[in-house]
């Protein structure tokens, strides 16, 4: 395969075919690709360790030629992995051909050994139209009394914390356009990660881990949550941030999510620093308790990226603490496959390099059928009302995208 510097090639979006597009997006920069040259899946607690060693098994095979030598040149594969060990559907997708950007730099990687040119014509994107609206696996009502009992037996000591979601069905009159759905999460939630693995479609604010240089892991811890009018005051950003600071309930939350991050990631590094107090990030819909986190990987054979991902998913942001009994109280209550939400999903290269963030925001598409997933962190102070409404909060950024509703 060979990687070659290429002009702008433009709005990375705009060269998506319509069928099965690869991306991963955030702020214009990023990786689009299409085409499948090989696919690996795996169920089971070893899938991460199993999809590493086919990556570098692949890679190895590979006479690379790459004239680019930036993070995500060369080979990549696009990554997307289930939240629970049992779910079927984790896949490592190899595309054909990738388009990629950094700053003022742009490339090609391409399998194909001719001079075809990588930016073709690509068909119109096709609006979603009419969408109802239909009750997934959980409906909202059997949601609240589900973390209401998740409530009661933290109180009871059970556990700390756990990550409860629900489903709802979107169906339209045509097969969805994923383009359509990318572009509009795109538009309005620039500074996330716009992403598309398999019919796995969303815009994900939440970092799980990030390698460059071999070395350096990054990860964006992300749990506590406001969202306009959640306790019947304004959108005025400055004033949220406030309140979610100042929220005991929201910190602590928030803690467990940091601590879990560092408890995992710390055996595999060299140095990691943890900030001592969280930062506020605001989007259009709501507004989260954030964490940077950074550190430097052992020098001796340090863990690719999907060994990383292995070591922390889930973390207490999605899965709860302690992890084994919250994962065990998720799969009780909530009845349902998550399938890949709330799973990792991104990019790995050949050195290993990549990033995985938290698959939230998103949907599984089928044809004309989109299953949109929102959840909440769930404590001992939680109140189940809020929380169905958080969800609700966060369900808006896919359905906006899934109506065409776009940013002013």
């Amino acid at each position: 395969m060979r990687t070659r510097p290429v002009d702008d090639p433009g709005r990375l979006l705009d060269l998506l075919p319509d069928d099965a597009p690869l991306c991963w997006v955030r702020d214009g920069d990023g990786l689009v690709g299409w085409g499948e040259v090989a696919r690996f899946t795996a169920t089971g607690p070893d899938r991460f360790a199993r999809a590493d060693a086919w990556w570098r098994s692949f890679t190895q095979r590979l006479d690379v030629h790459d004239e680019v030598d930036e993070p995500g040149s060369g080979p990549v594969a696009f990554a997307s992995f289930t939240f629970a060990a049992e779910s079927a559907g984790s896949a490592l997708v190899v595309p054909r051909v990738v388009v990629g950007r950094r700053g003022d730099r742009a490339w090609v990687s391409e399998f194909s050994g001719d001079d075809r040119p990588p930016v073709r014509a690509v068909s119109p994107v096709r609006r979603t139209g009419t969408v109802r609206y239909a009750d997934g696996h959980l409906p909202v009502a059997g949601y609240r009394v589900a973390v209401a009992d998740a409530v009661r037996r933290m109180r009871g000591g059970e556990l700390e914390k756990a990550a409860l979601a629900h489903d709802l069905l979107a169906v339209a009159d045509a097969p969805l356009d994923a383009r359509f759905l990318l572009g509009g999460l795109a538009e309005r939630y620039p500074t996330c990660w716009t992403f598309s693995v398999d019919g796995l479609v969303g815009a994900t604010p939440e970092m799980l881990i990030s390698r460059t240089g071999g070395r350096s892991v990054r990860s964006r811890v992300l749990a506590g949550t406001l969202w306009p009018d959640a306790d019947g005051r304004g959108a005025d950003a400055a004033a949220l941030a406030r309140r979610l600071l100042d929220s005991a309930k929201d910190r602590h939350e928030h803690q467990l999510a940091v601590d879990s991050l560092a408890t995992a990631l710390r055996p595999l590094c060299a140095r990691l620093d943890v900030p001592d107090t969280p930062d506020v990030i605001s989007l259009r819909n709501v507004s989260h308790l954030s964490t940077d986190v950074s550190g430097t990987l052992h020098a001796d054979e340090p863990a690719g990226l999907l060994r990383l991902a292995e070591a922390v998913h889930p973390t207490a942001a999605v899965g709860g603490t302690p992890r084994e009994a919250a994962v065990a109280l998720i799969a009780e209550l909530e009845g349902m496959d998550r399938g890949r939400y709330a799973g990792p999903v991104g990019w790995v290269d050949g050195d290993g390099d990549g990033e995985l963030g938290i698959a939230l925001r998103c949907a599984q598409l089928d044809g004309p059928v989109a299953r949109l997933f929102a959840g909440c962190g769930v404590v001992a102070d939680s109140d189940p009302d809020t929380e169905v409404r958080e969800a609700a909060a966060k369900l808006a950024a896919f359905r906006d995208a899934l109506e065409g509703v776009r940013g002013s």
